[in-house]
């Protein structure tokens, strides 16, 4: 039962991983935007791509950990989640610089 149990469980901890750093970048968005200052357009690209970036990065992983089988699930989970972490270093520096 133990082990039934850890085969639904793992491909949602996977999953979480991405889907968090998914929300902070929402978070960000949402912070910046109540600042008082104009949000520029830019920074609200880049944080958004981000964050559909992450999410898709979650969907894969999620799904991939259900279907090891298909690799492809796990090259666009690796490419979306390094397209995430450049829109949050970009993001970062957008937000030094503004």
């Amino acid at each position: 039962m133990e082990e039934d149990e850890q085969n639904l469980i793992t491909p949602i901890i996977n999953a979480s991983y991405p889907g968090t750093l998914a929300a902070l970048s929402l978070a960000i968005l949402q912070v910046t935007g109540l600042s008082g200052q104009q949000t520029p357009f830019s920074l609200k690209i880049v944080l958004l791509l981000g964050a559909t970036a992450f999410l898709l990065s979650a969907f894969s992983i999620f799904f991939y950990s259900i279907y090891s089988t298909k690799k492809w699930l796990w090259t666009i989970t690796a490419m979306s989640f390094i397209a995430g972490l450049m829109g949050s270093t970009v993001s970062v520096v957008l937000l030094f610089v503004i």
